[in-house]
């Protein structure tokens, strides 16, 4: 009787996390690139009232007669699938199609996003939201025959560049293509290649850890980064990444529709955990009034 009070009391607790993260879910639902989450449940250790039997001579197997007492979380699961896309003409926004994730950062505070609502500071910068500088590939060669560098460096858009002629003009405008490479246009209408996007990827991305602002950093059971190849690189593995689409984001993954039914469920739940305790606490007042 006093396990069923215990049990009880596991279930409201674990229903109380669901709530928790289906509430969480709901608040994000236009968050963009927001991967929502799932709570699961185990059951927790059962005392064994008698062990199993084995068949005999003259008698069958019996099995083990087993007390369950209560729940516990099993895990909360990041759902990593990919959100619909919303038009935005808006050049500096791109959204991921596939695999990947956008650099930010750099060297031990690097983080990951799909959030792709980029900006620009004074300098010409690109950065994310929250000012962080988007990393990626700085671009060399002739037109054509451009060669993407190995190593990440903080990108930015200047205001001139040298165009066919070999002398500097100004930037007109820019646009961001689906490998990540951003084409600069200038007013002696050439055309300039000003840098490449890096992406990177996860053998595990439901293991990445959410550090807030749309941000994503490794842990142990995600895997290091995996970076996508720049253009030209002798070893090309950009065919298994996404593409960047740009005057584009990704929305959040959020099923409404889902999140309301396991609210109702976790909600109801939760009163059944409750309604374990009031019965039991009802036949500990039976127990008490037997001797008055």
């Amino acid at each position: 009787m006093l396990r069923s009070l215990y049990a009880g009391i596991s279930g409201m607790k674990v229903n109380q996390v669901k709530l928790d993260v289906i509430g969480n879910n709901i608040a994000n639902a236009g968050t963009t690139a927001f991967k929502s989450s799932r709570v699961r449940f185990k059951d927790m250790v059962s005392q064994t009232s008698s062990e199993a039997v084995a068949p005999g001579i003259s008698q069958g197997g019996i099995n083990p007669k087993q007390v369950g007492l209560g729940v516990q979380v099993a895990g909360i699961d990041s759902m990593v699938e990919q959100g619909s896309m919303q038009p935005t003409s808006r050049v500096l926004d791109v959204a991921i199609d596939g695999e990947g994730y956008l650099v930010v950062g750099s060297g031990a505070d690097t983080s990951y996003t799909r959030d792709g609502a980029l900006t620009q500071d004074k300098n010409g910068a690109l950065l994310n939201s929250d000012g962080l500088t988007v990393m990626g590939y700085s671009i060399t060669g002739a037109a054509g025959l451009e060669k993407a560098g190995t190593d990440l460096v903080a990108l930015t858009i200047p205001d001139a560049m040298k165009g066919a002629d070999g002398k500097d003009h100004k930037v007109k405008s820019f646009s961001i293509e689906e490998d990540g490479v951003i084409k600069g246009f200038l007013d002696d209408n050439s055309v300039v290649m000003i840098g490449q996007i890096a992406m990177a990827s996860f053998k595990n991305p439901a293991g990445l850890s959410k550090v807030g602002g749309n941000l994503y950093q490794s842990t142990s059971n995600s895997g290091a980064a995996v970076m996508r190849s720049g253009i030209g690189a002798a070893t090309d593995n950009s065919k298994s990444y996404g593409s960047m689409l740009s005057q584009m984001l990704e929305m959040s993954n959020v099923d409404l529709a889902e999140q309301f039914t396991d609210m109702i469920i976790a909600q109801r739940a939760f009163q059944a955990s409750g309604k374990s305790i009031t019965t039991g606490d009802e036949i500990l007042q039976e127990i008490l009034a037997l001797k008055r």
